[in-house]
């Protein structure tokens, strides 16, 4: 799963009354969410030390098994996109005056990894044995 990266201008926040999209507050449990028609899951991040929604988005994506877009929002840097693709986002809204040239770059800078993650499970010798 490739991380799909957005401009600020292009994320459309839920529309009020609308249960395919949500927006899960920073402190809510993620294993409580009714999941039931949701089609995307919008996960904030207050400030960059603030690193709750990628606990949320690990459990949606692997305890839930939530097969939806989780977006992170919010303070979004460049150097987390990765950890952000390993723990289940499927997209994020860069700040606004954010390159996305450079942040697509922080991808080819770790091409693998040895541990499983959210979106591959298994880790890498598994991987390898496995092909």
């Amino acid at each position: 799963m490739n991380l799909t990266l957005l401009a600020s201008h292009e994320h459309q926040p839920p529309a009020e009354g609308d249960a395919r999209v949500v927006a899960l507050a920073n402190d809510a449990d993620a294993t409580a969410l009714p999941l039931e028609g949701v089609e995307r899951v919008d996960l904030h991040f207050p400030n960059f030390t603030d690193g709750r929604a990628f606990s949320q988005a690990f459990l949606l994506r692997r305890r839930r098994g939530f097969a939806g877009e989780i977006r992170a929002t919010g303070d979004v840097l460049i150097d987390q996109l990765v950890q952000m693709q390993r723990t289940g986002f499927s997209s994020a809204v860069l700040a606004e005056g954010v390159d996305a040239a450079d942040a697509q770059r922080q991808f080819e800078l770790f091409p693998g990894f040895y541990q499983g993650d959210a979106v591959n499970p298994q880790p890498l010798f598994a991987c390898r044995a496995a092909a």
